[in-house]
């Protein structure tokens, strides 16, 4: 038979074990919702500055006078195409 010394050992090492195992799931989770919400913040501040080069960049295209965006009602395509010639020379 096992001596009760030893088995007081084991089921220490055991419960240390799980409580070690419990502190570092606990650890890794919050490094990684930290991570994850650092990302989410520098992905949302990408696209808010994508979408102002977006809108920069539209808005100077109304300045020539040609409509690019084929959706909108007074697109012409002879004008664009017209456009592209002369800004190809």
């Amino acid at each position: 038979m096992v001596s009760s010394t030893v088995n007081i050992v084991r089921y220490t090492a055991l419960l240390s074990g799980v409580f070690y195992g419990v502190y570092h799931r606990r650890t890794l989770q919050k490094a990684h919702d930290a991570d994850k919400a650092h990302h989410a913040k520098h992905e949302r501040e990408a696209l808010i500055l994508q979408a102002k080069e977006a809108w920069k960049k539209k808005q100077e295209g109304g300045k020539d006078g040609v409509i690019t965006d084929p959706e909108d009602p007074h697109f012409d395509l002879e004008k664009l195409i017209a456009k592209w010639e002369s800004d190809s020379k």
